[in-house]
């Protein structure tokens, strides 16, 4: 006799988003508590994500605010930006505040003003409240936005005991600080100095610590950019770096793990801007109104240039009817050649974002990708021709489709490395208009080439 699986079996073999969606619009703490903390962060993120979001809306309103601090932490930004933004205000800054200050001020960066002073408005008016407006005032790719307010410093005047007794009193939080450095700072908290871990150690336990630091550390200000925090850490082997603001006062500390995280997080912005995600990063976990409308905003002008390069086809039709062997080599030329301009978008964009070139660099990027793109025109135009010729064994038509190759490849690398210069020096973003723009030239070019140079031999072939 087969037994029947009990209530107990049916209720673990059911996925947890659907228990945990259950339990919220039961209003069962206890049990949408026990989902969500036994999950990891992963499965947090994708349990979430599989929530609808008003089921979403009431799990944050559900859950204590310490609580659902930690489930935001672990949610994508975009979904912690959109949860912040739909629940009560009061709740918001109930939950901000129970968040660590890098992290909230990283939210309330991305969230539209309106909705960020509401927050601020609510917060207890204190001293940390405004450290979290100042910090959400920098920029995210600055030191200021990357930087961990976590900073362990002692006055110059210190001694060796003292310090080993505050670290001691405290290993726990500093622990989680993750302490590789003390800093030294004066009576009006300007950093004078930076402290090793073994000359603390090694010094004799009454020497004041400015006998044993290291004076005029390297430190950046709070303005201080990505690319340029990159350079540093290309060049030295810190861990960290001491952060200061315009008075020259210590503020916090910016790690190499979150200058590596931000230009990670760089370039993916940059990829999905040329791939056409133009509104920031999309999740599908999001209102299909929002995602069809940021897609659109890019494929509707996509419709235009296109029909720029459709219009050469149309006006050269006798050619394509006449020779129909045409119609398969069009959008090889052009593909060939859009491949080749997308290499030389590639290299110029990290060119700038390195600061080797600059927006005035056309003649150095005109020269350099001129000399690439007859070599490798010539090379391809050499291999497509044959093939058009064994093909069809006809000589000017591998002429043909050869020769367009050629030029449309030395065309195509020249605008792939130009188009990024223009746009930056324009403050247009290189990432997101270079594609369709490149796209548009080498269609309309290939197309014409092509059926421009069969028009004039076009009894021959």
């Amino acid at each position: 006799m087969t037994k029947l699986p009990s209530q107990e079996n049916l209720k673990e073999d059911t996925p947890r988003h659907k228990r945990l969606a259950e339990a919220i619009e039961a209003k069962n703490l206890s049990e949408a508590q026990v989902i969500v903390n036994e999950a990891s962060a992963d499965d947090q993120r994708r349990i979430v994500s599989q929530l609808d979001l008003r089921v979403r809306e009431q799990l944050c309103e559900l859950l204590p605010a310490e609580e659902t601090a930690d489930l935001l932490k672990n949610l994508a930004e975009a979904q912690a930006i959109e949860l912040l933004e739909e629940m009560p205000v009061e709740l918001a800054a109930d939950v901000v505040e129970e968040m660590d200050a890098d992290i909230s001020g990283d939210l309330l960066r991305e969230l539209n003003e309106e909705d960020s002073e509401a927050i601020f408005a609510e917060l207890d008016d204190t001293d940390e409240s405004e450290d979290l407006r100042e910090r959400a005032s920098y920029k995210s790719d600055s030191a200021g936005g990357l930087m961990a307010d976590t900073v362990i410093s002692f006055p110059s005047s210190t001694t060796v005991a003292n310090v080993l007794q505050d670290l001691e009193n405290h290993a726990e939080e500093y622990n989680d600080a993750d302490v590789q450095y003390l800093y030294v700072v004066n009576e009006h908290r300007h950093l004078i100095g930076v402290l090793n871990l073994r000359s603390l150690v090694l010094g004799k336990r009454l020497e004041s610590i400015n006998r044993l630091m290291r004076v005029n550390p390297l430190c950046v200000d709070v303005n201080t950019s990505l690319e340029e925090l990159e350079d540093i850490f290309d060049e030295k082997q810190y861990l960290g770096v001491p952060v200061i603001d315009e008075d020259g006062c210590l503020r916090g500390i910016v790690s190499r793990e979150a200058v590596e995280e931000a230009l990670s997080e760089a370039r993916k912005d940059d990829y999905l801007k040329a791939a056409g995600i133009v509104g920031g990063e999309e999740l599908r976990s999001m209102p299909l109104k929002d995602r069809c409308l940021r897609r659109l905003a890019w494929l509707g002008p996509n419709i235009l240039l296109n029909l720029l390069a459709a219009s050469v086809i149309a006006s050269y039709e006798d050619t394509l009817q006449a020779v129909i062997a045409l119609a398969v080599f069009l959008p090889m030329v052009s593909d060939m050649s859009g491949c080749s301009g997308n290499q030389a978008v590639a290299v110029s964009i990290r060119e700038l974002t390195l600061g080797i070139i600059r927006p005035r660099d056309y003649f150095r990027v005109l020269i350099k990708e001129g000399f690439l793109g007859v070599t490798n025109g010539i090379a391809l135009g050499i291999v497509l021709g044959t093939i058009a010729f064994l093909w069809k064994g006809s000589l000017f038509l591998g002429f043909v489709i050869g020769g367009a190759l050629m030029l449309n490849t030395i065309l195509s690398v020249l605008l792939g490395g130009l188009i990024p210069l223009v746009l930056k020096r324009f403050k247009a973003d290189p990432a997101l208009a270079s594609g369709p723009i490149l796209t548009t030239c080498t269609d309309m070019c290939g197309f014409f080439l092509v059926l421009n140079l069969a028009s004039l031999v076009l009894h021959k072939i």
